[in-house]
């Protein structure tokens, strides 16, 4: 109890085998500097017995081998790297990209632009204005492999899920709630409302990076008509295109 009532940033046991650092209860651009931060120096640390490093929205989560490597110990390395940094203000980890990434917003490729773009307080051309000039970073990748959630949009976009799913849209759908957007790695049912379509392909395993996309990369979605996007769906990016960023 002592634990869970704790001030951020928080370090959980997660089974057997797992360690959990988190640094907030909510989604927030600091709480997600931090876990991206401290997710890429763990990995810089490579600390014998630790086998994965991943992150999420506001934490990151160590999976590592107790025969070699104790709970006690690795708590004790976790809470010293802690609380030597200030990691809601730390550097993002370097490598990254950001990526042009075509797209149609609206038209029956992704029919719930209209009804999202109400929600927000905007007409379709004003939506499909603020949502391709945002621009937004893979806060983490989840749900299907290789699928990124983006954010933080402008507050308009603070919009509710929906009360009931969409069957089903296609992969390379991008679907907009809560201030964030989700681009689909596969064909899924959802509660967000499908506001843009791209050809982009994020999980290729036969590439040796199966997902396009890493956290802490950035997004930009430019505007499309449906003929161009057709003539892109033969390249596995999707007519996408990337730069570092410095």
């Amino acid at each position: 109890m002592e634990q869970e009532t704790a001030k951020p940033p928080i370090i959980r046991s997660v089974g057997v085998d797992g360690m959990l650092v988190s640094f907030a209860d909510r989604l927030s651009e600091p709480a997600n500097r931090a876990a991206l931060a401290l997710s890429a120096a763990l990995e810089r640390e490579n600390w014998d017995g630790v086998e994965e490093v991943s992150s999420s929205l506001v934490s990151s989560f160590v999976r590592f081998d107790p025969l070699h490597l104790s709970h006690a110990d690795l708590r004790e390395k976790l809470a010293a790297l802690v609380e030597g940094c200030e990691w809601r203000a730390a550097a993002l980890p370097e490598g990254r990209r950001l990526w042009h990434i075509p797209t149609v917003f609206g038209t029956e490729l992704a029919p719930q632009l209209g009804q999202a773009a109400e929600a927000a307080g905007m007409s379709e051309a004003e939506a499909v204005k603020s949502l391709s000039e945002a621009r937004v970073r893979v806060q983490a990748i989840g749900f299907a492999p290789g699928q990124p959630y983006l954010g933080e949009l402008p507050e308009p976009w603070d919009i509710p899920r929906q009360s009931s799913l969409t069957k089903r849209i296609p992969e390379g759908a991008l679907a907009v709630a809560i201030r964030q957007m989700v681009l689909f790695s596969v064909s899924a049912p959802t509660g967000w409302q499908h506001v843009g379509q791209t050809a982009i392909r994020l999980f290729q395993p036969e590439a040796d990076q199966p997902f396009l996309l890493r956290p802490g990369d950035e997004a930009q979605f430019t505007p499309v008509d449906a003929e161009t996007l057709a003539s892109m769906r033969s390249d596995p990016k999707g007519g996408a295109e990337s730069e570092p960023i410095r």
